[in-house]
């Protein structure tokens, strides 16, 4: 069934990857190189099923294709993931037997960190491969991609509220974040700084009391995050929380927040038109981790990094035109963006027409 799967999907390549020494089980997932090599990020999490983890990784991956796309990137899609638990199951061994399958595609992906996974575990894959971005500094690399996450997720809020209210004023309105890792405590900073109401709610008390302790933030429970009176919802957790019993709960005139696949079907897209709210795709407002460690592939500069993710207001804006002008959901109007610039760009380049990445300033030790 896999093949028609892969039909259906358009994915190039999957790859099981397996070392029963090292305890590695992973799958990699390469799903467009039309713009170029696929880079996604590699997840670990200790999935249920192997069938669980591959739906996840042809999710992800096609996910990827639109993120690069719709970001401006000369990168096609692509995703790993690893099965086992990030909390107990991670060693040296692991992270290079995958590292070594990693290499072994020379080039066709490039990966980086995802949940589960941190710029210490990336530094033993990129002792077998150089093909990994968002490596340490020392390396020549962006280290931990989280920030620039959270600040472009805050230029895709600024955009969405010029849409929805007329103004860029991210204090005079109030927030319901769900999840605070690594991108969703940056992101609570960030409004912070703005004098915004923020609720938060996360599965891990210690994120919570951080939240409120250090941002002034309201603790709402997990379920209740749904209910509160905030003007928008930004969820920077796991994906599928819209959804047919969520979005009757909720207050927002506004969805935007960094967490990946927000809605949990395409008929919610169209459901949350209908209810007048501004849906600003997850793909296109978290797009700033990828914008960043992509310039590890020319050479790294932070600057250029910093001004790469204020493109994404921009972004949104288009998308907002497109769905306006088309008369089509947002969710359409960003896989419209994404499929007319790989449509354009195939009919000048053939997949991985840019050739191996070059990785400018990187040393390896």
């Amino acid at each position: 069934m896999i093949f028609e799967t892969l039909d259906t999907s358009g994915h190039e390549q999957v790859v099981f990857c397996h070392n029963k020494d090292a305890g590695l089980k992973a799958i990699i997932a390469i799903h467009n190189t039309t713009l170029g090599p696929a880079l996604g990020g590699t997840r670990m999490w200790p999935y249920k099923s192997e069938a669980e983890a591959l739906n996840d990784v042809l999710r992800l991956s096609r996910g990827m294709t639109y993120k690069n796309a719709v970001a401006g990137l000369n990168l096609g899609g692509g995703k790993a993931v690893i099965i086992g638990n990030p909390a107990t199951d991670k060693s040296e061994m692991l992270f290079r037997a995958f590292g070594h399958f990693v290499e072994t595609l020379g080039g066709r992906y490039i990966t980086a960190e995802d949940v589960g996974i941190d710029v210490n575990d990336m530094e033993f894959v990129f002792r077998e491969t150089e093909y990994v971005t968002g490596v340490h500094q020392v390396h020549g690399g962006s280290g931990d991609p989280s920030p620039f996450t959270a600040y472009g997720t805050l230029q895709g809020l600024m955009a969405s509220l010029n849409k929805r209210f007329g103004d860029e004023e991210v204090g005079k309105y109030s927030y319901a974040v769900q999840g605070l890792g690594h991108v969703g405590m940056e992101f609570v900073k960030l409004l912070k700084e703005r004098g915004a109401k923020i609720f938060v709610t996360d599965i891990n008390q210690g994120l919570i009391d951080k939240a409120v302790n250090e941002y002034g933030a309201e603790a709402v429970g997990l379920d209740e995050i749904y209910d509160v009176p905030a003007d928008v919802y930004s969820p920077c957790a796991l994906g599928g929380t819209i959804n047919e019993e969520t979005l009757e709960r909720l207050k927002a005139k506004v969805i935007c927040g960094s967490a990946n696949n927000q809605l949990a079907s395409d008929a919610m897209g169209e459901e949350v038109q209908k209810r007048g709210i501004l849906y600003a795709p997850d793909y296109a407002v978290n797009a700033g981790g990828v914008m960043n460690v992509s310039l590890e592939i020319d050479g790294y500069n932070r600057e250029r990094a910093m001004r790469m993710m204020r493109t994404i207001y921009h972004n949104l804006t288009r998308i907002f035109e497109i769905a306006d002008r088309d008369g089509i959901p947002t969710y359409k109007a960003a896989d419209r963006l994404g499929e007319e610039r790989i449509a354009s760009i195939g009919k000048l380049k053939l997949p991985m027409g840019r050739g191996t990445p070059r990785f400018k300033g990187r040393v390896r030790s």
